[in-house]
């Protein structure tokens, strides 16, 4: 295949050869994406449903869980399908798609972790300026831009990637479409253009990345200095689920791309894949649900 506008599809990694182990990896990923949609499910349906929830942090969770939805059904029911018919094959189109909505998702989905940050930040360290700062307006415009960012994100590396000549075949190790791995099949002369847009969307996520952590900081000597136990206590209850989501978001993401190229092997690369892709969306509920006694309440009197 001469270029990229020869090549009608490509070929994915297939998680197993044998019938058995395919079936298993069906299974699993579909209990998987069963979960996460029934959790993030719940969640939204919860925070729609309760008004005592119509508050900035669970306005934002609400979206973080609609991104969450979208994330896992872009990458899991493909991956499903391929194993239940023993296929690898996606089209050209698909694959572009399939890109693009990936780092669509995850992009506002990091840009909104940033948002719930400082969403935090103000409601512990300015509590008396937070209806001001963070008003019905002020939280739409925040959550619009979160997702504009995401898309503007989405819309230059896939429209960048995609016009690289693909030289190399047309076959990757990954069950999904990510840049880098489409970057091993271009010319050595000819992604520099790619690799200059990474390294700037690098510097954005490493930016948003300091700027979690200074919140953080503020926020732990905040609550350190508040002198009733309970008091304390409920304030970490509503910033650590969100700690714990920006972590586990976080190091699997730059694990996945930062990685030594001494110890990246293609089924290395496979379970970090499946770590930063996977896992968050389908226990991102169950972060938010275990120490938030408001939303268990909630949930509690949907359920029941």
């Amino acid at each position: 295949m001469s270029n990229s506008s020869s090549i009608t599809q490509f070929l994915l990694l297939a998680f197993a050869d044998t019938r058995e182990l395919q079936l298993l990896h069906f299974w699993l990923f579909l209990g998987i994406y069963l979960a996460a949609l029934l959790g993030n499910g719940l969640i939204i349906t919860t925070i729609a449903c309760d008004q005592h929830l119509h508050t900035p942090m669970y306005f934002f969770l609400l979206n973080l869980a609609l991104l969450d939805m979208g994330s896992i059904s872009i990458t899991v029911p493909k991956s499903m399908a391929n194993s239940l018919w023993d296929i690898r094959v996606i089209s050209y189109a698909g694959c572009a798609a399939q890109v693009f909505f990936v780092y669509f998702l995850f992009g506002a989905e990091y840009s909104l972790l940033t948002i719930m940050s400082y969403d935090r930040y103000v409601a512990i360290c300015k509590p008396l300026h937070y209806g001001t700062l963070l008003g019905s307006r002020a939280c739409v415009h925040m959550a619009a831009a979160a997702w504009a960012t995401g898309f503007l994100n989405a819309l230059l590396h896939t429209a960048n990637t995609f016009s690289l000549p693909l030289w190399k075949g047309n076959a990757l190790d990954q069950f999904f479409w990510e840049i880098p791995q489409i970057l091993k099949l271009s010319c050595s002369n000819s992604y520099v253009r790619e690799l200059e847009l990474l390294v700037v969307s690098l510097s954005v996520i490493f930016g948003c990345f300091i700027f979690i952590l200074f919140s953080y900081v503020q926020i732990l000597r905040a609550v350190l200095r508040i002198p009733s136990e309970q008091g304390r206590h409920k304030a970490f209850s509503t910033c650590l689920p969100h700690l714990a989501v920006v972590s586990l978001f976080v190091s699997t993401g730059i694990f996945a791309y930062l990685k030594p190229p001494s110890i990246s092997s293609p089924w290395l690369d496979l379970m970090v894949s499946v770590l930063y892709s996977v896992v968050p969306p389908a226990v991102n509920p169950l972060i938010y649900s275990m120490r938030n006694q408001e939303l268990k309440d909630a949930l509690w009197k949907l359920i029941s």
